[in-house]
């Protein structure tokens, strides 16, 4: 099937910038027959394809190609500055624009110095503008004896804060103790902040023996880890009344616990990460670095769990957990998990990877995009963002969720080309992302930073 098509028109044929016409657009009532106008980079029209709407540009999608909002990942270390040579602006937002990504919320960490302060957000805002392809937001992070810069950098625009109850991996950005976790959300609660959390508990976490077994990274880290500290946050949330967010959710274990809190109205989010929902414990041969993450990937009867904790509305969203490094702190050749850093970057394939599951399962293309666009978009307070609705943002993807593909690492956007997913097919491909209304180019990068409580 050949792809879609844009034509020109005449700037008298109609009030709109852009009209894209299509047999399937996934719109809040569902995958749609629709004609999408866009004016002024904002959604105008969204109505029943055949009323012929006319604008300056027209883009006919093609017969097996859906018409996405453009997915919005909340979890992404861009690295920058600082680490640039781990990831960067110019090239995580050209992966993000390859995989349907059209806006992301950038960690704290690990770029030097992290983002901690007024100041430090300056200087990460002035790297990213001149070279982000997609719109780009910012967290803020909690740390020991920073409380005072929280409400400068909620007023300076920050989604939130991050914090961690484990060390973080790197020294510059400290993690919390429980009580001064609490302290932390009591501070946000006064200006009804989000924080979200890193939630391990480090008495409950040895030390990563030496050497390539798989087996003995995932005993070091169990799910009692992750249990105690997401009962940590549970209590601190349910004290102090502030909203609190459970990152990277690995440990099913931890499902109950965070299902009876919001029953009891505590002010609770979850997400988890496409590297719980697609890979096993089991599948990770032995030296195989680029699957280490923290918290780490587990077993079947655990990824299946974490599954149903989706479709019962435990967990929120799926982010990417985009987390790089160069590919000699991988250690790829010892493939030694006592020393490789721990983290997966999947910020160009999350899609195509949820969609490959969720499609074996039955579970439908309007799901996921739930799940990776809309409610990412709700947990950052992203009006704008998540839904193919006149008056939010004119981002999208134009998606064959038919198409295959096979990974290969040297073809993925992102600046290191370590993946644990090379050489595996997967169904659902990417043929086009739109920023407000236009193609996203990486060599006119022209997304923009986002604020929160901003327009």
């Amino acid at each position: 099937m050949a792809p879609s098509k844009e034509s020109a028109a005449t700037p008298e044929a109609g009030r709109y910038d852009l009209v894209i016409r299509g047999k399937a657009v996934l719109t809040p009532e569902g995958i749609v027959p629709a004609e999408v106008a866009v004016h002024n980079g904002s959604i105008a029209a969204v109505v029943p394809l055949g009323t012929g709407l006319a604008g300056e540009r027209q883009l006919e999608l093609a017969e097996d190609e859906t018409l996405l909002p453009g997915l919005v990942d909340t979890h992404v270390h861009v690295n920058e500055p600082g680490r640039t040579e781990w990831e960067g602006f110019a090239s995580a937002t050209r992966a993000a624009a390859a995989g349907g990504v059209t806006t992301l919320i950038d960690m704290p960490l690990n770029s030097i110095p992290p983002t901690v302060n007024v100041e430090a957000l300056e200087t990460k805002r002035a790297c990213a503008e001149p070279q982000a392809a997609v719109d780009v937001g910012f967290w803020g992070g909690a740390v020991p004896g920073n409380e005072t810069d929280l409400r400068p950098l909620h007023d300076a625009g920050v989604f939130g804060f991050k914090c961690f109850l484990v060390h973080s991996g790197v020294d510059e950005f400290p993690h919390l103790e429980p009580a001064e976790m609490e302290t932390v959300l009591a501070e946000l609660k006064t200006f009804d902040a989000l924080l979200i959390v890193h939630a391990e508990d480090p008495d409950k976490i040895q030390d990563t023996p030496a050497g390539s077994r798989y087996a003995g990274f995932l005993a070091s880290r169990p799910p009692e880890a992750e249990n105690t500290a997401v009962g940590q946050v549970i209590e601190a949330a349910r004290r102090t009344g502030a909203r609190a967010h459970i990152l990277h959710l690995s440990s099913a274990e931890a499902l109950p616990l965070i299902r009876a809190a919001k029953d009891d109205g505590v002010r609770l989010t979850a997400e988890t990460c496409p590297h719980y929902l697609t890979l096993t414990a089991e599948e990770i041969p032995d030296g195989a670095t680029a699957f280490k993450c923290c918290p780490p990937i587990r077993g079947d009867a655990n990824r299946e769990q974490l599954w149903a904790g989706l479709a019962d509305g435990t967990i929120d969203c799926i982010v990417s957990d985009h987390s790089p490094s160069t590919q000699d702190l991988k250690d790829l050749v010892r493939g030694d998990f006592g020393v490789a850093w721990g983290g997966v970057s999947s910020l160009q394939l999350g899609l195509p990877l949820i969609w490959t599951e969720a499609r074996s399962r039955g579970i439908p293309l309007e799901r996921v995009l739930h799940w990776m666009s809309t409610a990412p978009a709700a947990l950052a307070g992203l009006d704008r963002k998540g839904g193919i609705v006149p008056g939010k943002d004119a981002d999208f993807a134009v998606f064959a969720a038919g198409d295959t593909f096979t990974v290969d690492p040297a073809a993925l956007q992102h600046k290191n080309p370590v993946t644990p997913y090379a050489g595996k097919q997967l169904s659902g491909v990417v043929r086009r992302t739109l920023l407000a209304g236009v193609d996203v180019d990486p060599a006119a990068p022209a997304g923009r930073l986002l604020r929160r409580g901003a327009a």
